[in-house]
């Protein structure tokens, strides 16, 4: 019971684990809130630039959803793997945390832009 006592004492990772929640919670808040505002049904949730003037295609709000649910995923499953990869090296848990918060920003650029395209 020694990796967790010393794995939460750990202030990099608090503070890596932190930022995380925050993306995460900041990120599914943003998404819903701007789904809540839009009125319609059809969504751009794809863009494929091989496909030329019909390179954006649409969904509905499942589609869009799908980015809330990613979020709390990526937030659950990073803070998991480097919890459980502290104990062995704890640069690894560290970068584990790190790759989490690179995912979490990236969810919240290409969600806006998808939702600015409406």
């Amino acid at each position: 019971m020694a990796t967790p006592k010393k794995y939460f004492h750990d202030h990099l990772v608090l503070l890596l684990l932190s930022v995380n929640g925050f993306l995460a919670t900041a990120g599914s808040i943003f998404i819903l809130v701007r789904l809540s505002t839009s009125h319609g049904n059809g969504y751009i949730v794809q863009y494929r630039s091989s496909l030329g003037i019909n390179a954006f295609e649409t969904g509905n709000v499942l589609d869009l959803l799908s980015f809330v649910v990613f979020a709390a995923l990526v937030l659950g499953i990073h803070a998991v793997l480097s919890m459980r990869a502290y104990h062995v090296n704890r640069q690894v848990a560290i970068a584990i945390l790190s790759l989490g918060i690179l995912l979490l920003a990236l969810t919240i650029i290409i969600s806006n832009a998808l939702l600015v395209l409406r």
